[in-house]
């Protein structure tokens, strides 16, 4: 069978394939996730419906997996969220919801107001002076922010009612005199002026642009001067956004949102704007997406803060810091509608607060996930799909053979039966057997393999071993490890490495008895 045989019909078991270039990778993301039938199913409901999900179950079985795949299943964000500058009370903005054909007519009226670009050549002698990319005295040209004239080292000023710098003791005085003049003399950013355009005479401006001068006609500047009238306002949850959000719960800041601090306050001239120093939280990244907490439990009170997020569907931002210049500002009413899929082992969920967990019972589904599927010709080709799942992202693994997948599928039956007490099935902690196929990946890269083969899955288990189970083969236990590497002054002197065996700690230095 060829690759191309594959993709037209999936390979109906192992026996069909001669390397994992033959296994088509389901496009669906959800069919992307392995041996977790009744979570998937379930995702789909979530993502049609919107419900929340807690994913249960030991670490690299698929939650996170579950979790962004069911993000891909949702519509594109309709709505972008805008903090608006509040004038009668600047503590206070205000939030702004702008459908999704609002922001599209807004962005065509911004390209409509950026004007035309031209070079400074093109532009009349007098504009280009006065920007500053015209020497007025020899006519050479240059980028405004250079204010000598690299050609004749004139001063590129013109001050009104003169003629050009013409200074002739610039050399000597020239820069007290030239301080000493008015504001007109130093470069314009913007020059105003009229020209006839089909014989009707209109006014026109030119801009600094950079190496070019931007040309605004005056429907141009009438739309400006339209978008200057209302309130100052910034994009605080961009309407093109990531669906899928994933909060550690590290810090409030991250999760809830705050508003910086500035040491100048809201100073008109040297301070910033209260609006402009509001930061979003993972709660209003995750607006008409998915907001996903890997170990919810472990979020403390911060789960308080979720529930009252996911009730009310809106959150305000504060300063988070009594000690900040933010800790005045407020913003209410911050829309934060999103689906919540939270991941917890089963001996943490005791620590679910709960009435968050019966708010998502309550809106959603509690998920036990699977940590083995049976041994069958069918989950057998899932693993082969994973192994060249695996194989795709990573991105340096050369293509394992059938071989190879077959010695896959002989660990993951051990693991199986050693970890979970399962026989005649296959192990779905897929996240370490994912670092077995990089491993073994390696090994063939470093080998100069075209292909990973069976004997370099086999060193992969070799090397793939953790820690403690290096430590038992060499030194029989790992309590005779650290007592033999213990050094005579740790063992004596510190009594540190009996006080951790001891039934009495207090009798050793450093015990807590």
């Amino acid at each position: 069978m060829t690759a191309s045989d594959g993709a037209r019909r999936p390979p109906a078991g192992i026996d069909e394939i001669r390397s994992t270039q033959d296994i088509a990778i389901p496009t669906d993301p959800l069919e992307r996730v392995i041996g977790q039938e009744k979570a998937v199913e379930i995702a789909r409901i979530a993502a049609y419906q919107r419900r929340h999900l807690l994913l249960v179950g030991p670490a690299g079985i698929g939650k996170s997996m579950t979790a962004q795949a069911l993000a891909l299943h949702l519509d594109r964000p309709r709505t972008e969220l805008r903090v608006v500058h509040n004038p009668e009370n600047p503590e206070r903005p205000s939030v702004e919801v702008v459908p999704r054909e609002d922001v599209s007519r807004e962005r065509d009226a911004a390209r409509s107001v950026e004007g035309e670009l031209i070079a400074p050549t093109d532009a009349p002698a007098s504009v280009a002076e006065r920007l500053g990319y015209r020497c007025p005295r020899c006519s050479f040209y240059s980028l405004p922010g250079e204010r000598y004239c690299p050609s004749c080292g004139n001063v590129k000023q013109v001050v009104p009612g003169g003629t050009g710098s013409g200074n002739p003791f610039r050399d000597l005085v020239g820069g007290i005199l030239e301080l000493t003049v008015s504001p007109g003399g130093n470069p314009q950013e913007s020059v105003r002026t009229t020209r006839l355009r089909n014989g009707v005479e209109e006014v026109v401006a030119y801009e600094r642009g950079g190496d070019r001068i931007k040309v605004l006609d005056q429907r141009a500047l009438e739309r400006r001067r339209t978008l200057q009238k209302e309130s100052p306002r910034k994009v605080l949850v961009k309407l093109d956004r990531n669906s899928f959000v994933m909060a550690t719960g590290a810090t409030e800041t991250e999760l809830l949102g705050d508003v910086r601090h500035d040491p100048y306050g809201g100073h008109p001239q040297l301070g910033t704007l209260p609006y402009e120093r509001v930061i979003p939280g993972a709660v209003h990244e995750a607006h008409e997406g998915v907001l996903f907490l890997d170990e919810l439990p472990h979020l403390g009170f911060l789960q308080r803060h979720i529930l009252t997020a996911m009730q009310e569907k809106r959150f305000p931002i504060s300063g988070r810091n009594p000690q900040s210049g933010g800790a005045a500002v407020r913003v209410d009413g911050v829309p934060c509608d999103f689906i919540l899929v939270a991941a917890a082992n089963i001996q943490d969920l005791h620590r679910i607060l709960s009435p968050l967990r019966s708010r998502i019972a309550g809106g959603g589904y509690e998920v036990l996930l699977e940590t083995a599927m049976p041994d069958n010709d069918a989950n057998r080709l899932r693993l082969a799909q994973f192994c060249a799942q695996e194989i795709a992202v990573d991105g340096r693994v050369r293509p394992a053979t059938k071989e190879a997948v077959l010695e896959l599928i002989k660990e993951a039956r051990r693991r199986a039966e050693v970890i979970d007490g399962r026989r005649n099935a296959l192990t779905l902690r897929l996240r370490e057997l994912g670092g077995l196929i990089r491993t073994a990946g390696d090994l063939a890269a470093v080998s100069g393999s075209e292909y990973v083969e069976a004997s370099h899955v086999q060193q992969a288990l070799q090397r793939a071993r953790s820690i403690e189970e290096q430590i038992r083969e060499v030194y029989g236990s790992f309590q005779g490890g650290v007592r033999q590497e213990a050094t005579e002054a740790q063992r004596h002197s510190m009594g540190y490495y009996q006080w951790t065996e001891s039934a009495d700690p207090g009798q050793f230095p450093g015990g807590y008895g």
